[in-house]
């Protein structure tokens, strides 16, 4: 282990990962070890604290845009009114995805693909679509070839656009319906739902949308954005460093949560009575099974996205006039709350609130993607700015050195 006192942490600098704690080994998973200093995000999980840049998510959810967000994530300060209005133009010109995008995503296995086990779909196909189709824009992006930190940044730009397209266009085409083209008149969450439904959102589902794209926008050194950062680290291009972002999303243990809440929600079934969510629930627990959107790695008390995700699912439901989903997850956050002692993170109410913005669940872990861009691109970019290697190292527990090699015929 390097002492932490032997160098300063720069950021994307190599350093031997080193832990927190005063403990030699390395705890598993690289739980609270410092990999790198970054000056995108800021968590303090004792007091349920999240800010990207030094503003609290609060203060963001509730006042800004998801476009003002990514501008701040990307140049640490929020935009002017002009430079706002240049970053709105510049993603709505790059919302429609190259031709032969177009017609590769007609040629993949939408919605399901027959396979020698049956049918396959659902979340994990749709990922593993997003993956081929971001990898593919690699190919066609006007500046391929120029790694400049100003080519990066209108990728950054374009991914941002052309990401939030391809999951519309993929859960359209899921729904049985044509493609849409974007509509440059809309902001980026009104023209993802109408790209994706075919209907210009309320004012609320706008809001709401938008707000949650906020919500997810960045979180430190999650699994896909350190999975980012250490390809970058390499100096691959943007575009592999975003797929390696986006199939470690994919993993369950990462992304997805929220669809296995809507999945517990659609199992106890919207004509329930309303103590059926507890019974079920007991029942699981009794069983020791696990309540999806529950506890977090980081957060010690609520999880501040949470909080945002409550309010607009509470809304929806009652704009919709179906308040039972909102209800039933009220119940089941008292109960686990209780039993379990265990807080409601971002992807409990998260679930609800797609539900009720008629959003698939099958598409809940590639709109996750949808708003992670941002951050994603953002810690792309800095790695890129003061890059060195990342190159940790293990601690060994193998056979003892040195082993004697043993002839062949002597084994």
């Amino acid at each position: 282990m390097i002492d932490p006192g032997e160098r300063p942490l720069t950021p994307g600098s190599e350093v031997a990962v080193r832990s927190m704690a005063t403990a030699e080994k390395p705890k598993a998973g690289l739980e609270d070890t410092v990999a790198t200093s970054s000056a995108i995000c800021y968590l303090d999980g004792d007091r349920g604290v999240l800010a990207y840049c030094g503003y609290d998510i609060h203060d963001l959810a509730r006042n800004a845009t998801f476009e003002e967000v990514c501008y701040l994530l990307w140049h640490r300060r929020l935009p002017t009114r002009a430079e706002l209005g240049d970053l709105q133009s510049a993603l709505v010109e790059s919302r429609a995805l190259p031709e032969p995008i177009q017609r590769l995503m007609r040629s993949l296995p939408v919605g399901a693909v027959a396979s020698s086990e049956g049918r396959r779909g659902g979340p994990g196909l749709n990922m593993d679509l997003l993956r081929t189709l971001t990898s593919a824009l690699g190919h066609y992006d006007r500046d391929a070839d120029d790694h400049s930190p100003a080519a990066n940044a209108r990728k950054a730009i374009r991914l941002t656009s052309q990401i939030a397209s391809i999951v519309a266009t993929l859960g359209r085409m899921e729904s049985g319906g044509g493609p849409l083209e974007p509509d440059p008149v809309l902001g980026h969450a009104a023209n993802f739902l109408y790209m994706l439904t075919g209907n210009r959102p309320s004012g609320l589902a706008t809001r709401a949308f938008d707000v949650a794209l906020i919500l997810h926008a960045d979180h430190e050194l999650n699994a896909s954005t350190f999975a980012a950062r250490v390809a970058a680290a390499t100096l691959t291009d943007i575009h592999s460093a975003i797929v390696a972002a986006i199939g470690t999303l994919k993993g369950p243990l990462h992304g997805g949560a929220n669809a296995d809440v809507m999945r517990l929600l659609l199992e106890i079934g919207k004509d329930a009575a309303p103590d059926k969510a507890e019974a079920v629930v007991r029942a699981k627990l009794a069983k020791k099974e696990k309540i999806p959107g529950f506890g977090h790695r980081v957060y010690h008390t609520e999880d501040p996205r949470a909080t945002h995700l409550r309010e607009m699912s509470r809304d929806l439901g009652k704009r919709a006039g179906e308040t039972i989903w909102f209800e039933m997850s009220q119940r089941i956050e008292s109960l686990v709350k209780a039993e379990k002692q265990l807080n409601a993170n971002v992807d409990f109410y998260s679930a609800s609130t797609y539900h009720s913005l008629g959003i698939s669940v099958d598409l809940f872990t590639p709109i996750f993607a949808v708003s992670r861009i941002s951050g994603w691109t953002a810690h792309v970019l800095e790695q890129y700015a003061n890059n060195r290697l990342i190159r940790p190292r293990a601690d060994y527990i193998g056979p003892s050195y040195p082993q004697r090699y043993v002839p062949l015929e002597q084994r």
